[in-house]
């Protein structure tokens, strides 16, 4: 038995050894899917309750205030994306990877923004999940992309309403 177990610990694939990396990736997926479904969650909310002030503002022709609401939505979507690195960096220190609290802080910031300017210091074993932090970043940061450009347009059409536009949808 200990045989096979020996066996199991050291196979690899091209090199790469298989046990790592499917610790590594279990542990990445896992927090993948914690980030995006706390980023689903927040956002959405987020994004209904600007939708339900716009619409309250413009059919009151409050058009300073569908700005208003414009620029706080979007300082608390960077405050979801504050949290999502605060997430990672707690999840990272948790496995106990990286004992440093700045340090773990700023390695997942530099992966979760994937600017890269923190060297990789996850030790030997767990290079991986630095793959899942970015990955997580990127896909989160799509989607709020895309829930931005639907506020730019309602942004859009109470600036045009507030112009005397005959076209609220015109650029």
């Amino acid at each position: 038995m200990s045989v096979t177990l020996n066996l199991i610990s050291q196979s690899s694939f091209d090199g790469i050894p298989l046990l790592p990396l499917v610790r590594d990736s279990l542990y990445g997926v896992l927090g993948l899917l914690l980030i995006l479904l706390f980023h689903g969650s927040a956002i959405n909310y987020i994004m209904l309750r600007f939708e339900q002030l716009a619409s309250l503002s413009l059919s009151k022709k409050h058009y300073n205030r569908v700005f208003f609401h414009f620029y706080v939505t979007f300082f608390f979507i960077a405050l979801v994306h504050m949290i999502e690195i605060i997430i990672w960096t707690v999840y990272v220190l948790e496995l106990h990877l990286i004992q440093d609290g700045i340090r773990t802080l700023l390695f997942v910031g530099s992966c979760y923004t994937t600017i890269g300017f923190i060297e990789d210091i996850l030790p030997n074993g767990w290079k991986s999940l630095a793959f899942f932090i970015s990955f997580s970043g990127l896909f989160s940061m799509a989607w709020t992309t895309s829930v931005m450009i639907g506020m730019t347009n309602t942004f859009k059409t109470a600036w045009n309403m507030k112009h005397r536009r005959k076209d609220p949808s015109a650029s």
